[in-house]
């Protein structure tokens, strides 16, 4: 059983690899995939076996939580920790004006008499600071001292509380142990609330650039009516019509009825009892373009389905609850969308063991970078190995390293379901764009059937009154092509229909005739031969070569069993949307190893910056801890900005 599990507490890449880490160890669990630009925890896992109740138990033992109650709103909850951390960071900033007022004597002026009084001030500042606005680095820096690991807050945690423990010892004992053997000392309760501030403004605007990722999941949920109109029982005695009351969504059982009227949106999975219009008096006209991707409306008469999300354009209707909550159509799709959002392509699984190490070797550059301070200057260099050591702690980020490949594939796959492209797992999104052979089913895939026709007892039907070929069909074969992709035809029909619909639509490789281990022996055939092979298809009959595929891609009108063995599906009968989609598979690959690519020279770049090593060529410049702050969270932020540009791609 599969399950997307919103995740509370994850401050960076390398939070997510614990709580995955910890997932992956309960028994029961097959497999966990945790997100961080998602905050979510896909986890496969045995029911018998394992509760969600015992995963959370266990993740709560690590520092973080799972929330898993049906009464409990993830987004709700990240709402109002977001709101808190909004809080924070305004409350620091004053905290950081302040404290920057007196350290440089704006308010109190710079007279040495006046120095005690100023740093004490300072101290009162900064202790307030940490307490309030930085609690959450400390605690989360705790708890994972004690499970004998460490992440991004134990970095920002340890390099403040260094400046404010050394800035206190300076404060109270300073002129005493430095200035007594003539080394020159300050404080630096700037630098710690700076730290602190910077921090949290990055992270503020980085949860608010992350939340613009999520888009097409709200997109989609906003499809879900928060009531319905709900036919009682209770009839009126002037008019002899059932009353009618609106009820909460959550409230509809099956076999309920309920009306839609025009512009309403449909509530649940059903089927029709009644309808009418002013075009049709036994039927209504129903919008379904976010579900099928057709832009006509589709006419529904007494007996018809309907699906949650879609719209009347015209008419009203009555229907019959069938599936409701989780069980509808479009549950199914918001459930498709996550679950391939929560999902990792093989790149990101690199960056997730490098970020897993990074801050240990973090860590002990620090150390290295004071003890060489401190060796080669003596004492008297030993505030500069403390600050320099603060710098490499503070500059160095994990979470731009681990937000480059969740944040590129949230946008990409937001992107596709834009496009009617239901991407069920990440790496396909990956391997798409390594496809250079791709094998398709002809009737239901390239052709649309036509309906009108009983097939069973007609033999000898034109072809082109028989089914008719998909739109922008001939287009989408020759741009796949053009791109250097081999397309195969595979169809069970006779030689005659398979010839005239590959030329149809400008295919040149076909078979006719064919069996399921047929094209199951082609998919075989090409991958044996070095060939990536994408397979297209729409029936039971495609699923042997769907799961054999390295990209297995179904028709959205097919078969269940189809769409559950495939990656992606296409909602809509435009067969456009396959160059497209593997035009977005190589933008959002090169948008993941140009995140990749900054962030790795972010910190080549930075840590020796912070650590002073231009000082051994005699160039005295070096970032301080302040602007290590800053550089630290806009590292961060511009990962996912840049992600957010493929929005914008067509």
């Amino acid at each position: 059983m599969k399950k997307v599990i919103p995740v509370i507490g994850m401050a960076c890449s390398v939070c997510a690899a614990h709580v995955e880490k910890e997932l992956q160890s309960l028994e029961g669990i097959h497999s966990a995939s945790v997100s961080l630009a998602t905050r979510t925890a896909l986890v496969d896992y045995d029911p018998s076996l394992i509760t969600l109740d015992d995963m959370k138990k266990a993740i709560s033992r690590a520092g973080y939580d799972l929330v898993i109650e049906s009464n409990q709103s993830a987004e709700e909850i990240n709402r109002r920790a977001f709101t808190l951390l909004r809080r924070r960071t305004l409350v620091s900033w004053i905290f950081a004006v302040l404290t920057m007022s007196f350290s440089m004597g704006w308010i109190t002026g710079s007279d040495h008499q006046n120095t005690d009084i100023t740093n004490q001030l300072c101290l009162l500042l900064a202790l307030a600071n940490l307490i309030f606005c930085g609690k959450q680095f400390y605690s989360s820096a705790w708890r994972q001292l004690l499970l004998h690991t460490a992440n991004m807050d134990s970095l920002v945690a340890l390099s403040t509380l260094i400046a404010f423990l050394f800035s206190t010892f300076n404060t109270f004992w300073g002129e005493t142990a430095w200035g007594a053997h003539g080394i020159e000392w300050h404080t630096y309760f700037d630098a710690s609330v700076m730290i602190i501030t910077f921090v949290l403004t990055g992270r503020c605007l980085e949860e608010k650039a992350k939340d613009s990722t999520a888009s097409s999941i709200r997109q989609l949920m906003g499809l879900q009516p928060r009531t319905a109109r709900l036919v009682t029982q209770e009839k009126i005695e002037s008019t002899g019509e059932y009353k009618m009351q609106e009820v909460p969504l959550s409230t509809i059982q099956i076999g309920d009825t309920i009306e839609v009227r025009a512009g309403e949106k449909i509530p649940v999975d059903g089927t029709v009892i009644m309808a009418e219009s002013l075009m049709t008096p036994d039927a209504a006209y129903i919008d379904e373009a976010m579900i099928s991707g057709e832009p006509s409306p589709a006419m529904k008469k007494a007996g018809d389905t309907v699906l949650a999300g879609t719209i009347p354009c015209q008419g009203k209707l009555r229907m019959r609850a069938r599936q409701i909550g989780d069980n509808t159509a479009l549950a199914h799709i918001i459930r498709m969308v996550q679950e391939a959002q929560s999902s990792k392509a093989p790149v990101q699984r690199i960056a997730d063991k490098a970020a897993g190490v990074f801050v240990p070797a973090v860590t002990a550059i620090a150390l290295i970078t004071f003890l060489l301070w401190w060796l080669i200057g003596g004492n008297s260099a030993l505030p500069q190995a403390i600050l320099s050591a603060i710098s490499v702690l503070v500059i160095s980020c994990p979470c731009a390293m681990g937000l480059a490949t969740p944040t590129a594939l949230m946008v990409g796959i937001g992107k596709a379901a834009q496009k009617q492209i239901l991407i069920k797992d990440a790496s396909a999104l990956e391997n798409l764009r390594k496809v250079n052979a791709l094998v398709i089913d002809k009737t239901g895939t390239l052709t649309i059937p036509n309906p009108a026709i009983d097939f069973t007892r007609q033999e000898d039907i034109d072809l082109e009154q028989r089914e008719t070929l998909k739109p922008h069909a001939y287009e989408a074969m020759k741009a796949l092509q053009a791109e250097g992709i081999e397309v195969y035809m595979m169809s069970g029909d006779k030689e005659e229909a398979a010839h005239y619909w590959a030329e149809k639509a400008g295919i040149s490789h076909y078979q006719s005739k064919v069996l399921p281990s047929d094209k199951q022996a082609l998919v075989k055939h090409l991958q044996d031969a070095g060939k990536q092979v994408a397979m297209v298809g729409d029936g039971i009959n495609d699923t042997q070569a769907l799961a054999l595929a390295d990209v297995s891609i179904a028709i959205g009108r097919g078969t269940d069993v189809a769409m559950d063995v495939a990656q992606i599906t296409l909602m809509g009968d435009d067969l456009k949307t396959l160059p497209e989609a593997i035009k977005l598979s190589r933008k959002t690959v090169h948008m993941i190893w140009q995140n990749l690519f900054w962030a790795f020279v972010y910190n080549l770049v930075c840590i020796p910056l912070a650590a002073g090593l231009l000082y051994i060529f005699g160039i005295h410049f070096q970032i301080t801890p302040m602007w290590a702050s800053a550089l630290m969270a806009c590292s961060s932020l511009s990962v996912v900005l840049n992600s957010l540009r493929l929005r914008f791609a067509k």
